[in-house]
């Protein structure tokens, strides 16, 4: 049986003009309650200094990644970040270049 190999994402949010704070506001709102999740390794939120801000996100496997998806609070999330962004999430699957990963 193959081994379960992480899922690392890259989001990234560009607010809309005088929305940064409410947006930060909710990104950390996530950071809290995702970095509570079982499958979740890594959640770290980054702020550009043009004012975009990055979510560098690792979860255990897919099925974590999806009970993250399926989360109340990530639904809640979804719902209100539609108003403070400037365009759609840019999210990016990352894969590690390194050897033997």
């Amino acid at each position: 049986m193959p081994m379960a190999r992480p899922v690392t994402l890259l989001a990234s949010f560009e607010p809309t003009p005088g929305g940064e704070d409410k947006l930060a506001a909710l990104l950390l709102w996530m950071v809290g309650n995702t970095r509570q999740e079982p499958g979740n390794q890594r959640y770290d939120l980054y702020r550009a200094d043009k004012g975009s801000f990055h979510l560098f996100e690792e979860y255990a496997d897919d099925a974590a990644l999806q009970a993250h998806r399926d989360a109340d609070y990530f639904k809640a999330y979804r719902a209100q970040v539609a108003d403070l962004i400037a365009g759609p999430i840019d999210v990016r699957v990352l894969s590690r270049e390194e050897a033997g990963e």
